[in-house]
């Protein structure tokens, strides 16, 4: 079976079982955790970030940067694998990023971003993402 249609056909109580509960809270209701609290916030451990609920590769830590609002900050994702819905839930515009293989929410996407991460130009975009909604493959 397709792992992009099996997770995009998921219903609540199937991600209730594959995800904890913060994880469900923030990826299938669109919440957030508390800031400087996820594990990947001030990490500069090297490898790839995964998303939590379906595995797919969505940036990589030569991108990683510490913007210092207490969630990991993010340069670029992975070409092709989130996509961008906005978001005006708290009376203001924002962009939101999703993982495009699963839909899981990972956080938004701002435009004041530093123009290099770890000596490489970058699109200067901040993606804020949730701890959470990630899982670290080292390398």
């Amino acid at each position: 079976i397709c792992s992009t249609w099996y997770h995009k056909n998921m219903n609540d109580e199937q991600w209730k079982e594959k995800l904890t509960d913060e994880q469900f809270e923030v990826m299938r209701q669109k919440g957030t955790e508390l800031p400087f609290t996820g594990d990947y916030w001030d990490t500069k451990t090297p490898g790839k970030y995964r998303c939590a609920g379906c595995g797919a590769e969505l940036f990589d830590s030569d991108t990683k940067f510490n913007s210092g609002p207490g969630w990991p900050s993010f340069a670029e994702a992975k070409e092709g694998a989130v996509r961008f819905e906005k978001d005006a839930s708290l009376g203001l515009e924002r962009t939101e990023v999703v993982c495009a293989q699963c839909g899981g929410h990972l956080g938004h996407v701002f435009e004041d971003g530093p123009e290099m991460v770890n000596g490489k130009e970058t699109a200067g975009k901040r993606y804020c993402i949730n701890s959470c909604a990630l899982n670290l493959e080292e390398k």
